[in-house]
């Protein structure tokens, strides 16, 4: 008498084990963004005496917006505020727009040291910001731009490696029957890239947007290292301030920093329909 061997599980049943893994998995990562999240607002909503309150509490004691109007009024903060988006826009402007010039040259022509300078801006990526540190403010200097809302933009525009090699992969997927079809139309090289190249590249220009944005919004070393005058603080360096060497006001300091942090995700909210799209379309290619 033989003994039966059990059955398989069936390929639905896997399925359904590996769908709730996934699940899961993306809930306990949810978890752990979201949580941090929750704790700094409610921190940022509670009067100071609560703040270091153990455990720590997401739900606030006492809510209060007090700490966001005492934020807002200190170390001047607004003109911070408004300093950092005149950066933040401008630069990643720039980087954008430099980047895709850039990428859509590397994608669709040859010339002669192409791989050479490609792989080189890519190899800038791997160099600590730090390291370059002291050369970036010797060239600042020299060019009388240290001190400056401008030389910060300057500086952070120059950081467009990461923006052309996302762009870089999505141009080159594009037909280059299109390209042919307007040369044939008598289009020069700017109209193909500015009226065909870039609106076909939207998915990757939202993503390049939300990650140019997010580095040049939240930027401190260079910026707290170039400017000396506190009107010319952005965001980062007068979060910073906040932070005393005795005492600290914690409930101001999370007010603070949630008040930093609601332009980065108005910029996400406005790309992020492109952004999944666009990550996957930019690492087809390299």
């Amino acid at each position: 008498m033989t003994t039966p061997t059990p059955r398989d599980p069936s390929p639905k049943a896997a399925q359904m084990v590996r769908t709730t893994l996934t699940y899961l998995l993306l809930s306990a990562g949810a978890v752990i963004m979201i949580v941090p999240l929750l704790m700094m607002l409610s921190t940022a909503l509670m009067p100071n005496q609560y703040a270091l309150h153990t455990p720590p509490l997401i739900i606030p004691l006492h809510p209060t917006l007090a700490n966001f109007a005492a934020a807002w009024g200190q170390n001047n903060f607004a003109q911070a505020f408004i300093n950092s988006v005149v950066v933040a826009v401008s630069s990643t402007f720039l980087t954008i727009l430099l980047g895709a010039m850039l990428a859509f040259a590397f994608a669709r022509y040859r010339f002669p040291g192409r791989n050479v300078l490609f792989y080189g801006m890519l190899a800038t990526m791997s160099v600590p910001t730090i390291v370059l540190l002291i050369p970036q403010f010797v060239l600042a200097s020299r060019l009388h731009v240290t001190d400056s809302l401008w030389g910060l933009v300057l500086v952070y525009a120059a950081g467009m490696a990461f923006t052309v090699y996302l762009l870089k992969g999505f141009f080159e997927d594009l037909p280059q029957e299109l390209f042919d079809a307007a040369a044939i139309d008598g289009a020069g090289v700017w109209l193909s890239f500015f009226c065909i190249a870039l609106p076909l590249a939207r998915p990757a220009l939202a993503a390049a947007t939300i990650f140019a944005f997010s580095t040049n919004w939240d930027e401190f070393t260079w910026a707290i290292t170039s400017l000396n005058d506190e009107k010319k603080y952005t965001l980062p360096v007068a979060v910073q301030q906040f932070f005393s060497t005795h005492a600290t006001n914690w409930g101001i300091v999370f007010a603070a920093t949630t008040l930093a942090i609601i332009p980065t995700v108005v910029v996400f909210l406005i790309f992020q329909r492109y952004f999944v799209s666009g990550i996957s379309a930019g690492a087809v290619k390299g």
